[in-house]
């Protein structure tokens, strides 16, 4: 009687500490409130608007635009005869869908080495960080989100030259973000008390 308690009391907790390390899912990608519902993810992003100056509704809408807020996507395979797997057409991976390279760079130069691109707090500060320098650099206002997710596509370098304007659907998914961007900073608007109090709640 006793071992098979002790199993049940062992089975409970390690289920409680999996529930614990498990990644948080939102319920509503389309829904700020929904998004920033996690404290820890709404302390992330609080954080990296506070460090970088750029609102946490356009860093939301680009992090929604690349990855839906899913940890571990990666861009899809080309596939040949409609079995044979081909290769990915980058290295994009994550909240961010940063590639390795500009990843790197995010490291080094904020000195925070060991950041993982599958974890939400160094994403949305990656996000932050880069829209940052679309604004030392290009001039880019931190609250246009349309702009900003144009050099967060095409790179800095393409962004000066220009390269967007020859890619019709990639206007159009700027446009998106624009306007996701203002669909969630009036959610935010609305839920953002709510969010304030629940803070350090547990």
């Amino acid at each position: 009687m006793r071992s098979k308690l002790l199993i049940l009391l062992t089975s409970g907790f390690f289920l409680l500490m999996a529930q614990g390390c498990s990644t948080f899912k939102p319920s509503n990608v389309n829904d700020a409130c929904s998004v920033l519902e996690d404290e820890d993810w709404y302390e992330a992003a609080l954080d990296s608007q506070e460090r970088w100056g750029t609102p946490i509704h356009v860093q939301l809408a680009i992090m929604h635009q690349e990855s839906k807020f899913q940890h571990d996507i990666r861009p899809a395979r080309k596939w040949y005869l409609g079995f044979i797997p081909g290769f990915r057409p980058s290295n994009a991976y994550g909240y961010a869908q940063a590639l390795e390279g500009t990843w790197d760079t995010y490291r080094t130069s904020t000195n925070n080495h060991g950041a993982r691109r599958d974890n939400f707090d160094d994403a949305i500060d990656f996000i932050g960080w880069y829209t940052f320098n679309s604004h030392k650099q290009l001039g880019i206002s931190k609250w246009d989100a349309r702009a900003q997710y144009l050099a967060y596509h095409e790179g800095w370098g393409g962004y000066k030259r220009k390269t967007y304007n020859s890619k019709g659907w990639l206007i159009k998914v700027a446009d998106k973000v624009k306007a996701q961007s203002l669909k969630y900073a009036a959610q935010y608007k609305q839920c953002q008390a709510e969010l304030e109090s629940n803070r350090g709640w547990f």
